[in-house]
């Protein structure tokens, strides 16, 4: 069977927030974002889920509980993106995977649906090509990128995601229509307000 990990990527400053506390713990219905996160893609079937973390760790790691995924920390994390997807990549099983899904933390309409839909789209094209979230064919998050790419993930440096990966990999890529919610992230007080969260600290 293909396989497939998860990295829940929950590291950043979020320095878009100013004191308004950290919005991955922001509480949407009554369940902190990073909790949120991690547990839609648990619930969707991702084979293994690890939550990078980097700034507030622990406070991170609280709010998300034992619910299943395992934790990954990244001291280097103030670089930017790039450093978690090596940070998770480290881990061999999270590198061992045939896939890896890249879960922003501070997305909260993403649901389990959506996330099995994703991993199914990638398992029946064997593993070979780019699961990309859109909506209304604009591209948007998570993505899940074959094992392939792995070695170019790696090589990334700075505050860059995958995207210039996925739009020069030479492979296949299989857009995924989730509506809105691969385009809503919160990354600021007002953004977590309007999306029906309660900042928390």
């Amino acid at each position: 069977a293909v396989s497939v990990a998860t990295l829940v990527l929950a590291a950043g400053r979020a320095s878009r927030m100013g004191d308004g506390g950290h919005k991955l713990l922001a509480e949407f219905g009554g369940e902190p974002l990073a909790r949120h996160a991690t547990r839609a893609v648990l619930e969707g079937g991702s084979d293994r889920v690890a939550v990078v973390t980097g700034y507030r760790a622990e406070a991170i790691r609280a709010a998300v509980g034992n619910i299943g995924a395992h934790f990954i920390h990244n001291p280097d994390f103030a670089s930017g993106m790039a450093s978690s997807l090596a940070a998770g990549l480290d881990e061999p099983e999270i590198a061992g995977a045939d896939g890896l899904l890249v879960m922003l933390a501070d997305m909260p309409r993403i649901t389990a649906a959506d996330i099995a839909r994703l991993i199914d789209a990638f398992r029946a094209e064997g593993g070979r090509a780019i699961i990309r979230s859109v909506s209304g064919g604009k591209r948007g998050n998570p993505v899940v990128l074959p094992r392939v790419l792995y070695p170019a993930l790696r090589r990334l440096e700075g505050d860059v995601g995958a995207r210039v990966i996925i739009e020069t990999a030479g492979l296949p890529v299989i857009d995924v229509e989730i509506g809105e919610a691969a385009h809503l992230d919160v990354d600021t007080p007002e953004a977590v307000i309007a999306a029906g969260g309660i900042l928390k600290g």
